[in-house]
């Protein structure tokens, strides 16, 4: 694998460095092409709940300050946080049932599915059907503790 070169930034004595609370975001949502599939209002409603969370990825944010923070209609903030949730990017528990706000949860990205005709390793073809590798070793068994003889 190369490694890629240093590269000085325009600006290096103005170096961002992360002070008291940050947000993170995975940047497979850049290489796996998630952010086309998202659109910019719903990546903008996935960033503020980033800069939002706990630690925890948990946000306490509700539609109408999503909105407001955004400069978005509630409508918008609405079909975003519906196609994160189809996504499987963010889960959400309501305050009490049928309540529209709540905790939203920012999830860990779902691993890539291979597409048609894309080239894929026997390990990921043998660990996706729950296989051991060929040739490794089988794991060893335990003896449970009334089976042993006296």
């Amino acid at each position: 694998m190369s490694k890629r070169p240093t590269v000085l930034p325009p600006r290096p004595e103005l170096l961002r460095q992360p002070t008291g609370r940050f947000g993170w975001i995975e940047d497979r949502l850049l290489h796996d092409g998630w952010l086309a599939q998202l659109g910019p209002k719903t990546i903008s409603v996935l960033v503020l709940m980033a800069l939002a969370a706990d630690r925890h990825g948990a946000s306490f944010y509700g539609r109408e300050r999503m909105a407001n923070q955004l400069g978005l209609s509630r409508q918008d903030v609405d079909q975003a946080l519906t196609r994160l949730l189809e996504l499987r990017l963010v889960a959400h528990r309501p305050w009490r049932p049928g309540h529209p706000d709540g905790i939203w949860q920012l999830l860990p990205l779902p691993t890539p599915q291979p597409h048609a005709g894309d080239a894929v390793s026997l390990r990921e073809v043998f660990q996706s059907l729950g296989l051991p590798l060929p040739g490794a070793k089988p794991p060893a068994a335990a003896t449970p503790p009334d089976s042993r003889t006296s």
